[in-house]
């Protein structure tokens, strides 16, 4: 499949083995266009680059204190675009974390976990089958 029929994932985390080792599975298992990126901030500099869906860690720390974290870049997303679909990917087990996540409009919260690629390729799989069953529906309509 050429490169514009791919799904292009935004992968963002300051854990860069995390990271690495995410964007070699997604390589692996699936049809997707990536880009890394260890900061939020390089991320929101980067929606020209129009990403069909960014997996977004929460804290975002590691490299710097200062860095923006997972909910301002979360924030900068939506605000550049609210039909990027954002999954936040977290170490934080806590439900009020993916509470607060998903009201700024995240679509989904995963626990980083030997389970989080296979219920990250779920949740594309799910959205990417919405957005086509959605389209579908837009066109029938339009046509009645």
């Amino acid at each position: 499949m050429n490169e514009e029929n791919k799904i292009k994932i935004f992968l963002v985390d300051d854990d860069t083995v995390y990271l690495k080792s995410l964007e070699i599975d997604f390589l692996h298992h699936g049809n997707f266009s990536i880009e890394t990126f260890v900061t939020g901030e390089l991320c929101v500099a980067n929606l020209s680059h129009k990403p069909d869906l960014v997996i977004l860690d929460y804290h975002l720390d590691g490299i710097s204190k200062n860095a923006i974290n997972g909910i301002e870049t979360l924030d900068g997303i939506k605000a550049y675009d609210p039909e990027i679909t954002v999954i936040m990917l977290s170490s934080q087990d806590k439900i009020d974390v993916a509470i607060d996540c998903m009201h700024h409009k995240a679509t989904d919260y995963v626990v980083k976990s030997e389970t989080a690629f296979v219920r990250l390729q779920k949740i594309i799989s799910d959205v990417f089958n919405f957005k086509k069953m959605e389209k579908q529906l837009n066109w029938y309509m339009e046509r009645m």
